[in-house]
């Protein structure tokens, strides 16, 4: 379990490195798009760099599905989620570090590539089109990995179905949310940077939460799942 919490908070770590820190440093430079394949291209990075050794879930969202799924034991769900939280928490730390060695750069003023929804945050949508999103781009997000880590999954090619379907998330709901599908992606920008970032957190951890779990219950039950496969619990 130690080799499974150390990937999961490493690969978390580069998925918040590399995403947020896409945002920070150079969001004014690749925008929205830039940001999108940040994220997705990290995605890819940790599955291939640790899948073999936790799976690479990276998300309190995707272990849920995964738990629910009967592919996750309760107590590797708990340590995985904890790991989670540790990587989002020490990467967004690290990206407030490194921009905070540019003069004009304040927490407060340029976040840290926190979620967000409603007036004065990206496209100003409403809480329950932030709410909609997140839940039906969770859910689609978990049912692609679940999918494509199944035992008769194409070999090999697991880690750019997911990294691909992430960053497609990312061109869609930017504007919306800024993408969380990640309640521990969410939660380490949010914890430094405080005020309405905290108090919008409880949207990142229900929603995604929610869209995950109806993914997994529904692999579990056979539904998406392969009629070859049979749940590992």
């Amino acid at each position: 379990m130690s080799h499974k919490f150390i990937a999961e908070m490493i690969g978390t770590f580069i998925l918040v490195f590399f995403g947020c820190g896409a945002a920070v440093l150079m969001g004014e430079h690749i925008g929205f798009q830039g940001i999108a394949f940040a994220f997705g291209l990290s995605i890819v990075a940790a599955a291939y760099g640790f899948g073999v050794i936790s799976g690479a879930q990276l998300n309190p969202a995707v272990s849920l599905g995964f738990l629910l799924s009967g592919r996750l034991s309760v107590s590797d769900f708990v340590a995985y989620v904890i790991a989670q939280l540790t990587g989002a928490t020490l990467a967004a730390l690290v990206v407030m570090l490194i921009a905070q060695g540019q003069a004009d750069y304040t927490v407060a003023a340029n976040g840290l590539g926190q979620n967000g929804y409603g007036a004065g945050y990206n496209g100003e949508y409403t809480l329950s089109a932030a709410l909609l999103f997140e839940f039906v781009a969770t859910f689609l997000f978990v049912t692609v990995i679940l999918g494509a880590t199944q035992s008769d999954a194409p070999v090999g090619f697991g880690g750019l179905a997911i990294g691909l379907t992430l960053t497609a998330i990312h061109l869609v709901g930017i504007d919306v949310t800024g993408v969380s599908v990640n309640p521990a992606r969410s939660f380490g920008p949010a914890l430094f940077v405080g005020g309405q970032a905290l108090a919008d957190l409880w949207v990142f951890f229900a929603a995604p939460l929610a869209g995950g779990a109806l993914a997994g219950a529904l692999h579990g039950a056979g539904i998406t799942r392969s009629p070859h496969v049979r749940p590992q619990g």
